[in-house]
């Protein structure tokens, strides 16, 4: 098979000094044709530096790097096929968005004609008909950000890159906006690798989430194997808000949680485990069963409440869709576990 992008065995060390740590030990991955592939992770886990790779910007210490079957591990950005769009936008102020747009096309020497036709034509695919003749300076946030998304397009890059391209919008453009490249990528099948460390971001538009976790790659698969079933602690507590509890495993992969059974979905080994549960995966009793609980504190958060609650176990933080029956400070509860929401991994 003849993936979009293909890493086999990169490292990566800065400087020419072979001491130097590497920032990248060892990768290995895959984003197929006409996919969205999410590489995600805390700041200097490496993420950033995959991407500039992938675009020619850094040239691995080791190992290759394949577009379409193609070794490219040597070329530079312009020889790739590749956009990359920044975070900053990085439109020219003094051009309108038409030449903006028009701008890599005329630099790779499309006639002006030409040119203007595949901008036009880009500029409505990201619904910026009418918008030909303003300066970035009159235009909102979601507007620059998709000028720099048509400018990315207009060359038709074989990949896509992004590198943080939401985190200078508010909460409500940022969701409108990853929909909307979600969408462009499914109708165009354009390859995109993109880069966040926005946790609900990457479950929002991918078809592959790769972790990773101080150069390597922590776990990779799609977005409800990553939430429903992480691999590690690390990954468990990275994708989204899991709580991390001790438990024993017996050798049929029972786990005992304090006075709470879980059966592993996974093979794991008799002994000491930890249980990574989510915040929605607790059920509520008002009747006390399950495990003893007291509300110390909640949050109204319009469509649904966090409760935090005192237990045998530690706090448990836990969100709760029910609007209708709700408790108050200082009640006396029960919590059990449902079947989603509920990780059984090795302890570290």
């Amino acid at each position: 098979m003849s993936y979009g992008v293909e890493f086999k065995n990169i490292t990566k060390r800065y400087g020419t000094d072979n001491s130097a740590p590497l920032v990248i030990k060892g990768v290995d991955f895959e984003i197929e044709k006409g996919s969205l592939t999410t590489i995600l992770g805390p700041s200097g886990c490496g993420k950033t530096t995959v991407l500039r790779m992938i675009a020619g910007l850094e040239t691995p210490t080791s190992g290759q790097i394949l577009m379409a079957g193609k070794d490219v591990t040597t070329l530079g950005p312009a020889d790739r096929n590749v956009s990359m769009m920044f975070q900053s936008y990085a439109l020219f102020p003094h051009m309108n968005v038409l030449e903006n747009v028009m701008y890599g096309l005329k630099m790779s020497g499309v006639e002006k004609t030409e040119a203007t036709r595949r901008a036009v034509e880009t500029l409505g695919n990201v619904g910026l008909v009418g918008y030909d003749d303003r300066l970035p300076s009159e235009l909102s946030g979601g507007q620059q950000q998709r000028v720099a998304l048509a400018r990315a397009l207009v060359l038709e890059p074989g990949v896509l890159l992004f590198d943080e391209p939401l985190s200078n919008l508010d909460a409500r453009l940022r969701r409108d906006m990853r929909e909307e490249i979600r969408s462009l990528q499914q109708r165009l099948h354009l390859t995109v690798a993109y880069v966040t460390h926005d946790q609900s971001e990457a479950l929002a538009v991918s078809d592959q989430i790769i972790v990773m976790d101080d150069g390597l790659i922590a776990q990779r698969g799609t977005p409800q194997d990553m939430y429903e079933r992480p691999g590690s602690e690390f990954v468990a507590g990275f994708m989204g808000e899991a709580m991390l509890f001790p438990g024993v495993a017996d050798a049929r992969g029972c786990v005992q949680l304090g006075p709470l059974q879980v059966m592993s979905r996974q093979a794991v080994a008799a002994g000491q485990v930890k249980v990574a549960v989510r915040p929605e995966a607790w059920h509520i009793h008002r009747d006390g069963t399950g495990l003893a609980a007291k509300l110390l504190k909640l949050a109204y958060l319009g469509s649904f409440f966090e409760y935090t609650f005192e237990t045998v176990l530690g706090p448990i933080f836990v969100v709760s869709p029910d609007l209708t029956d709700v408790l108050s400070l200082g009640s006396q509860v029960g919590l059990t576990l449902a079947d989603h929401g509920v990780s059984v991994v090795a302890a570290t």
